[in-house]
């Protein structure tokens, strides 16, 4: 993938940067495309990467958008998604944020409370609109994922409790000016495997047959996203497992009469596609340890920083057959400004370009300019 030539582009371009592979997002792009059939909607979670070029490229595959906040909304029309295809999550929604996707006709809002319901049917009735909305509901299933990224579980801010659905229901359909179109789940992020998935689908059911039973016509199941990238093996796994994983859900979940199933999916589109691109400031040795100290930093991808997460690192400078192990560190002032541990690197030297793997989902997107550093330029392989 790092050869020669790219390696020679790479040298007239100020490091650090991030750089995609588009021949990459596309691969995913349509492995995803071919995995969905008719009763299915994909909605990419604009929340792990909202760079204009990755959305105008998922836009053209015609997935829809997950979005988490009023100026994610409105990103997303923004770039040309249309405003049907934009759902509205999130648990914490300003009175400003529902306005606006009232105003804006967005597909629905997953509300996560009675009072944010409560909330969205005021302003309706100022507007003079029926919302349509979509009931969030915990279903208390934890994951083995990192406790930060586990959103389905009892002790997670997220959803309605499920045990409350049948009064919430009941209490909401006494509103107005809000229409029940569907209802939410989503058990967390780089889940890697299928139990929880499993158990999801037998409460959906049970959720849908509530539902059912009360006469409400649901038109949306929202089962949210959460299939894992490998990060320890980025190159040769670098197309994710969407037919598993859709296929899971189409088996397991049994809609009624014209219901579609819908899927809030954004690191497996994304992950595999982007790579950091820093290069090495310094080597020291220091107490019996090796460091290697390169010019991208904590706040150019806090992940391994926010979540102790792996990602893999290459040298694609150095030719040396001997490994050393070296911790990978920014020049950011803090101790966890580190990006590997112990990492078994060639020799490397001062001016070596460093790649950090992965960084497609959650890198630029959580970036940010603490120690006032910039933040970094995009370069595409299609374009560089």
């Amino acid at each position: 993938m790092f050869n020669n030539d790219l390696l020679n582009k790479f040298q007239s371009i100020n490091t650090p940067f991030y750089y995609y592979d588009i021949s990459i997002l596309k691969a995913n792009l349509d492995a995803l495309k071919i995995s969905i059939n008719n009763n299915n909607k994909v909605h990419f979670a604009l929340k792990s990467n909202f760079n204009s070029k990755i959305l105008d490229i998922i836009n053209s595959y015609g997935f829809g958008i997950d979005a988490v906040s009023g100026n994610e909304i409105k990103k997303a029309i923004e770039v040309g998604f249309k405003s049907e295809d934009i759902v509205f999550a999130g648990v914490g929604k300003k009175d400003s944020e529902i306005q606006f996707s009232i105003d804006n006709n967005i597909s629905y809002l997953n509300s996560e409370s009675f009072q944010e319901i409560e909330v969205i049917n005021k302003i309706s009735s100022k507007s003079n609109k029926i919302t349509p909305i979509s009931i969030r509901i915990n279903p208390n299933i934890k994951t083995q994922t990192h406790k930060h990224i586990q959103t389905g579980y009892r002790n997670n801010k997220f959803g309605i409790d499920i045990n409350d659905l049948n009064e919430v229901i009941d209490s909401s359909n006494k509103f107005k000016n809000i229409e029940i179109v569907g209802f939410h789940f989503h058990l967390g992020s780089q889940i890697n495997n299928n139990s929880p998935f499993l158990k999801l689908c037998s409460i959906v059911n049970e959720v849908n047959d509530l539902f059912k039973a009360k006469s409400i016509n649901i038109r949306y199941i929202n089962v949210g996203g959460g299939l894992a990238i490998d990060y320890s093996d980025p190159i040769d796994n670098s197309i994710s497992d969407f037919k598993n994983f859709i296929n899971l859900f189409n088996k397991n979940i049994f809609l009624n009469d014209k219901q579609i199933l819908h899927f809030e999916l954004g690191r497996s589109i994304v992950g595999q596609c982007g790579f950091l691109i820093s290069k090495v400031l310094f080597i020291k040795k220091s107490y019996e340890k090796n460091y290697a100290i390169i010019d991208a930093g904590m706040n150019d991808l806090i992940r391994p920083a926010l979540y102790n997460t792996y990602h893999k690192v290459i040298n694609i400078t150095s030719k040396s057959p001997e490994k050393i192990n070296y911790d990978v560190v920014g020049p950011v002032c803090e101790s966890s400004d580190t990006f590997a541990y112990d990492y078994p690197l060639p020799i490397t030297n001062r001016d070596d370009f460093i790649v950090i793997c992965s960084a497609g989902a959650y890198g630029q997107s959580m970036s940010s300019n603490y120690n006032l550093r910039n933040k970094l330029k995009s370069y595409y392989s299609d374009a560089i």
